[in-house]
């Protein structure tokens, strides 16, 4: 079973598509959990119409993005988990299948793919295109990370080496990513695929602030597991990211 995870706070612009697009996939068993954090507009209603569809759900107070995602991954009782943000849609309604096929044929802790981001609110519009390519130690130094809506993981992983660190605003999917890619050298796979279409305007991408902020802590994300970036990894991160602006 695959445990799809949609963490989510006053977003009923954008969860309707969210929803439609984890419960159309087939061929899988599929468990779905959405963890809101106390939504004051119509985000429960919408969630509410889709009934027993959906597996889990908890809406409550929490301390952000990443606090809500560790609640889900303790809720999870599928062997794979994925993390599918609130305004943002898979591809098809095979994307899932294609996923765990992957990690079946390719024996690997997890899988990552390609990503879209599109414009907000004409999702059927490409501003950039993120071609993730092979992972490779060398390239991590150099400030790849695949994107995070396509990186699925085994859930024994997230047992052995730990939730999100909420402490990070910004930057807890990266420093997990390198903490299970690069620190515990995970097995991963890559699905020459895209499988995410992402609206642009993330927390991260909202303003240089936030951009800067979100730097400095890829940063730390290196020294909290007692390693040290190459300067490669501090001079072209965020200049890859700049791309995400445009």
């Amino acid at each position: 079973m695959i445990s799809i995870i949609t963490p989510t706070y006053n977003s009923e612009e954008t969860l309707r598509d969210t929803i439609e697009s984890v419960l159309s996939q087939e061929g899988v068993a599929l468990e779905y959990i959405i963890i809101d954090g106390g939504s004051t507009d119509g985000t429960l209603d919408i969630i509410r119409a889709y009934g027993g569809r959906i597996a889990r759900v908890v809406s409550e107070p929490d301390q952000g993005l990443y606090d809500a995602m560790n609640k889900g991954i303790c809720l999870a009782t599928g062997a794979i988990v994925g993390i599918l943000n609130s305004d943002d849609v898979y591809t098809g309604r095979d994307v899932l299948a294609a996923v765990q096929a992957t990690l079946d044929r390719e024996h690997c802790d997890s899988v990552y793919a390609d990503l879209d981001y599109v414009k907000r609110y004409r999702t059927n519009s490409v501003v950039r295109r993120w071609r993730s390519g092979a992972m490779s130690s060398a390239a991590i130094r150099w400030g790849w990370m695949p994107p995070h809506p396509t990186f699925f993981v085994r859930r024994h992983i997230y047992q052995q080496h730990g939730l999100y660190c909420p402490e990070l605003r910004f930057s807890a999917d990266y420093e997990l990513m390198l903490r299970f890619l690069y620190k515990y050298k995970i097995s991963t796979c890559y699905l020459r695929r895209t499988i995410v279409n992402m609206r642009t305007g993330g927390l991260s991408n909202k303003s240089w602030k936030n951009r800067w902020q979100a730097n400095r802590e890829d940063r730390l994300a290196w020294r909290m597991n007692g390693l040290k970036p190459g300067i490669f990894t501090i001079l072209c991160k965020p200049l890859r990211k700049l791309g995400q602006f445009f």
